[in-house]
């Protein structure tokens, strides 16, 4: 398997930064000269998907197959209280393969340079795939567990 790296995100903030304030953060997903044909049509949407690989993922992230949601900290819970999951069941950056997906809203296109909001990822993240939002992405009826609810409620 072989994947190309298209272009870069930048936030102007440090990992600690981002890491408490994920999927809040203003920045931009610098594409490479190469690709910035590619984007042609991309500023007709109001939102993307970022594809990016996470690369300050440790390797033995690639082996652990269980974690605790840790942002259910931020809550007052306790490390002892909070679920064992696996990792395939949370969007932690813990996976068999490092790969992030980050829905964010497209502010403005210039050239190369997408500015975006909401983004969850450390500057300097690779990215190796961009995808328009579309409404038919949405799941009408869904569902999901109690503590998604808690981390839900974190975030307002």
């Amino acid at each position: 398997m072989e994947l190309k790296t298209i272009g870069y995100v930048r936030v102007e903030a440090d990992d600690d930064y981002v890491k408490q304030h994920a999927g809040e953060l203003k920045g931009r997903v610098e594409v490479l000269p190469e690709y910035e044909e590619a984007l042609d049509g991309v500023e007709k949407y109001s939102h993307i998907f970022i594809i990016s690989v996470f690369h300050k993922a440790p390797p033995e992230y690639r082996t652990m197959l269980k974690v605790k949601p840790r942002r259910l900290l931020r809550l007052g819970l306790r490390e002892e209280d909070l679920p064992t999951l696996g990792v395939l069941s949370t969007d932690s950056p813990v996976r068999p393969n490092p790969i992030g997906l980050t829905l964010v809203k497209l502010v403005r296109r210039e050239g190369r340079i997408l500015y975006v909001e909401g983004l969850d990822l450390f500057d300097g993240t690779p990215v190796v795939d961009i995808k328009p939002y579309r409404p038919d992405y949405r799941a009408e009826s869904y569902s999901f567990p109690e503590w998604v609810k808690l981390d839900a409620r974190a975030s307002v």
